[in-house]
């Protein structure tokens, strides 16, 4: 990576830009509950995913390279050498401090990898795969930081993390489909009858619509085989982990609320409901 290729990481006013981003996120990275040493190092979390995404989504030049030389950075930080940028620096932090593994963060930049060469998933099944890669990496490694990713709880963070990111693919249909790449499972865009061409509409036809509503369907049937994770958890990390739940029940109602028409606007999560959600997985635990 060149000098002037760093440059978006070199800067702590570059990082302050990447963490501002997590303001129009659905599901919240860091809530003010938080004490600040754990809100830290979820922002940490963000802001490498972030930087990550930014490289395999914006990026000009090789962006594979690019993302070579941030595997090649993480090999520094577990090498306890840590590149000086603010945004490597903050992440070292966290690592060391919570006992973070690092093939969680391999499987995100894989994931970006995967984006220069896969623009069409055939099946829901293979979605999933990606979602391996690209959300339920977040979830682990949230559960790291509070010290609580047991084998019994894994499961259920990929599928709340898988959910969330299917509802994101939903929200992001237009914006996908005009970068040429269509997450929407092809199998299922052949059962509803809907064209690719039909996904660069204004407004969405009653086959994109429902589509759309069957694939937040089954993001919501993850999201309830995922929800008892809260009642696993105690303190802070409930109040955490019921966030990012909170905001994939509110996604879906905004979904829902739009008439699945995502062509037309991106439908938003409203704060009123996301904070009705996680007081209900509060109380609850996630048990229905």
């Amino acid at each position: 990576m060149t000098p002037a290729e760093r440059s978006t990481l070199q800067e702590p006013a570059a990082l302050r830009r990447v963490l501002a981003k997590a303001r129009d996120e659905n599901f919240p990275v860091a809530l003010r509950l938080l004490p600040a040493a754990q809100r830290g190092h979820l922002l940490a979390l963000y802001a490498f995913a972030r930087m990550v995404d930014d490289l395999g989504d914006e990026a000009e030049g090789d962006r594979l390279r690019l993302l070579d030389a941030v595997s090649h950075d993480l090999d520094r930080i577990y090498a306890g050498s840590p590149p000086p940028e603010p945004l490597y620096q903050r992440l070292s932090t966290t690592i060391y401090a919570c006992g973070l593994p690092r093939e969680p963060f391999e499987r995100l930049v894989e994931a970006n990898r995967r984006d220069q060469t896969v623009r069409r998933y055939a099946t829901f099944g293979d979605l999933l795969g990606y979602c391996a890669l690209s959300a339920d990496p977040v979830g682990r490694l949230v559960l790291g930081v509070f010290g609580v990713a047991t084998e019994e709880r894994l499961p259920l963070s990929d599928r709340v993390c898988s959910a969330l990111q299917v509802l994101e693919h939903c929200q992001d249909v237009a914006e996908d489909a005009r970068a040429g790449r269509i997450y929407l499972p092809a199998e299922d865009l052949d059962r509803f009858g809907v064209a690719e061409g039909d996904l660069l509409s204004g407004r969405a036809s009653r086959e994109v619509r429902a589509l759309v509503g069957y694939t937040a369907q089954r993001a919501v049937a993850l999201l309830d085989e995922g929800e008892p994770l809260v009642g696993t958890l105690s303190g802070t990390a409930r109040l955490a982990v019921a966030g990012y739940v909170a905001g994939g029940r509110a996604t879906a109602v905004a979904l829902a609320g739009a008439g699945f028409d995502v062509l037309a606007t991106t439908p938003r999560p409203s704060k009123g409901r996301t904070i009705a959600e996680w007081v209900r997985l509060l109380v609850t635990g996630g048990a229905r």
